[in-house]
């Protein structure tokens, strides 16, 4: 079986060896588009132009399904892509949810693109699982670029999440996979005041299930 990954930019990496630790015996193909990055400020018009052409060739290259390791892609026009595409879409939702299931301050933090937190998805995910809760969305808007360069400014980080907790937010959701590779720093920062939530987990057992399924 050959599952596909699909990223703007290194966080499909990070997936993709989530991925295949859990599972070991697929054969895993990783697309990237860093060509157009960042993903983040672009429309979903934009952004359709560009990941149609590339799903088409991931499925040319023998990928069965393509788990879509991009929260902005995920979040802005995964059912146009259903429509376009047969296979199996495996996408990302921002963890709102769980987070508002495990707050006890009752805030939660979510670190997104702008094009995530603009979107109905974010917007509906809210309304349904933390209408009681206050959602902080800090300025993460630079954050992709400045990972997927290794330019880091951990100044900016430390800022961002010591802001969040100083607002009492006791849950920090990563709602873009290239802020797992600053995960540890931001759980380093955190420490014991909040729990740092992403989705690696959570993908990896959609994707179980989809194997059994076609099996």
């Amino acid at each position: 079986m050959t599952i596909g990954v699909f990223d703007s930019g290194i966080g499909g990496k990070s997936v993709a060896n989530a991925i295949s630790r859990a599972l070991p015996d697929l054969r895993i193909i990783v697309r990237e588009d860093r060509e157009h990055l960042p993903y983040g400020t672009k429309s979903p018009e934009e952004l359709l132009e560009l990941v149609i052409p590339i799903f088409h060739e991931m499925i040319d290259s023998g990928c069965q399904i393509i788990v879509v390791a991009c929260n902005t892609v995920s979040t802005t026009i995964i059912n146009e892509l259903r429509k376009e595409f047969i296979i199996p879409l495996i996408a990302l939702d921002p963890m709102i949810k769980p987070a508002a299931a495990l707050t006890r301050s009752g805030v939660i933090a979510v670190c997104a693109t702008p094009a995530t937190l603009a979107s109905n998805r974010f917007h509906y995910l809210k309304k349904e699982y933390a209408g009681k809760i206050r959602v902080l969305e800090p300025d993460c808007s630079d954050w992709a670029m400045m990972i997927e360069n290794n330019e880091l400014n951990h100044d900016i980080i430390d800022t961002r999440i010591s802001s969040v907790i100083k607002q009492d937010a006791d849950v920090i959701v990563l709602a873009c996979t290239h802020y797992h590779w600053i995960e540890n720093e931001i759980v380093k920062i955190a420490g014991k005041r909040a729990k740092v939530l992403q989705p690696e987990q959570a993908i990896v057992e959609r994707l179980k299930t989809v194997l059994e399924q076609r099996t």
